[in-house]
């Protein structure tokens, strides 16, 4: 039996005005004839999550620095021009301008830069592939959150249907109870202990729906729209068989470890620029003058003199750093320590990985174990309510045994449901780890291509148009806030009658 789908109050009175529709469509508002599935909400959080759009908005941010690291290994031209006015001139002064306008252009070729340019370069790229593993982790994550929304919305749901079915049974409970003792057959005790059990079960009705809105309000803020009627979710693909291979996998895979290496990599080359500061550099020049004094040049004999003149020359220049007061050797060896932190953050980060791997099987094997216990619980508590409400009708049983049957049968379908829950999750979470929960591996039917960071990447790595821009930046997500909140609680509240 799947308790996430079957179970449904149809009785209770809170629900009697609704004529027996699922909890769900109460409090969401839903359609039974509509549904959403698992795979519907991933699709949704892949075009419209605000963390997953910001996470590519940030590696686009980063795949400028590859441009950003080339653009000092490249021609540069610059044009100054100065406009000046002598306001006042010395006394000694021959030529005695009034005014002078001036232009220079200057062209840089760099030549060598000992290396710098180079593994500048080399170390952004390395970032870029860090970047990119980092998105995968990201989308991942998300994924794994959303997949933990929708089941618990499921949860939730079902809980809370389980809690109106208890309060439903409890309610005729008391009131058979309350009719026996007004015709002898039971004892003030009886009716007292079974307000009690009906009382107690209002109360976690009203937490069961509480919890049921904090669940929908999750899968609001992931998904970006209300839950409606979920469907049960699909099988998981490719779970490994052994924890082993698991790890083996994970090892291989995961994003987090692949962007630890890349970064780690990165960290090489920058030790490598801070190195390049101890060596000379050469590069290519040439400059160009005018300049205009608008005839003023010479007071008066300015007819001798050239009012305008033009220059030029080109050369090679030769930097050879001597001293610099120890700073390139800080610089480098500063460079090299956070080498050595990148490197055992590779290794950090397995361990996380291989910890992460390990425990998400273990609670999946575990989760599977208790969906079959509590299966075997549910079934034997069916039974034992159904003896010992028999027994009690002849005498055998007290009244206070049939509420403990009938608690003891709501616990066992609570389990079950929440063992489903976790099982799902853990093996979601598993296939994380090992980085086989991304929208790739989920074959997710998006509208569209999937987005490839890669693309962005090599739409801008050669870029040199000083005046190239993106169109302005707009919100892609999905706002919430038009989205009606639910109730914390609907339908009459059950008031008990007095006990006699």
């Amino acid at each position: 039996m799947d308790l996430f789908v079957t179970i449904k109050p149809c009785s209770y009175r809170a629900f009697k005005l609704a004529s027996c529709t699922s909890v769900a469509a109460l409090l969401m508002g839903a359609s039974v004839a509509q549904a959403d599935t698992l795979r519907d909400a991933l699709v949704s959080v892949y075009n419209t999550n605000p963390t997953l759009e910001g996470a590519r908005a940030t590696q686009r941010a980063e795949d400028e620095n590859v441009p950003i690291q080339r653009a000092p290994g490249l021609p540069s031209v610059n044009v100054t021009a100065t406009h000046i006015e002598f306001i006042q001139q010395s006394a000694n002064a021959f030529t005695a301008p009034e005014r002078n306008l001036g232009v220079n252009a200057q062209l840089q070729v760099p030549i060598y830069s000992g290396g710098a340019v180079r593994n500048g370069i080399r170390a952004a790229e390395e970032r870029v592939a860090a970047g990119q593993a980092t998105l995968r982790a990201t989308e991942s994550s998300v994924f794994s959150q959303a997949v933990a929304a929708y089941m618990d919305v499921l949860r939730t749901q079902a809980l809370a249907q389980l809690a109106a079915n208890q309060a439903e049974v409890l309610e005729v409970t008391f009131q058979s109870t309350s009719d026996r003792f007004e015709i002898g057959d039971l004892t003030r005790t009886d009716v007292a202990q079974a307000g009690s059990r009906l009382a107690v079960a209002q109360g976690d009705l009203r937490t069961a729906y509480a919890n049921l809105v904090t669940a929908r309000e999750t899968y609001i803020q992931l998904v970006g729209r209300a839950p409606d009627n979920l469907e049960a979710p699909p099988p998981l693909p490719g779970l490994p068989e052994t924890v082993g291979l698991a790890v083996v996998t994970a090892l291989e895979n995961n994003p987090d470890v692949i962007a630890a290496k890349e970064r780690a990599v990165a960290a090489g080359y920058d030790t490598e620029v801070a190195g390049a500061g101890r060596l000379p550099t050469i590069g290519l020049f040439a400059n160009g003058d005018y300049s205009d004094f608008f005839g003023t040049l010479g007071g008066p004999v300015a007819a001798e003199f050239a009012q305008s003149e033009k220059t030029a020359n080109a050369g090679v220049r030769l930097t050879i750093p001597i001293f610099q007061g120890g700073l390139t050797a800080a610089r480098q060896r500063q460079a090299g320590a956070r080498e050595s932190a990148a490197l055992e953050q590779v290794i950090a980060t397995e361990r996380s990985v291989i910890q992460q791997t390990r425990s998400a099987y273990a609670s999946w094997q575990a989760s599977n174990a208790v969906i079959e216990s509590s299966i075997a619980a549910v079934e034997a508590a069916e039974v034992s309510l159904e003896g010992v409400r028999a027994e009690n009708s002849i005498g055998n049983r007290t009244i206070i045994d049939v509420l403990n049957a009938e608690q003891e049968l709501l616990l066992a379908r609570a389990n079950l449901v929440t063992a489903r829950r976790n099982a799902y999750v853990a093996g979601f979470t598993l296939l994380a780890a090992m980085g086989r929960a991304e929208a790739r591996d989920l074959n997710l039917d998006t509208g569209g291509p999937l987005y490839d960071p890669q693309v962005n990447y090599e739409r801008v790595r050669g870029k040199l148009w000083d005046w190239d821009r993106d169109p302005e930046p707009e919100p892609k997500s999905t706002r919430t806030v038009d989205i009606e909140a639910a109730e914390a609680f609907i339908g009459p509240v059950l008031e008990p009658r007095e006990t006699p």
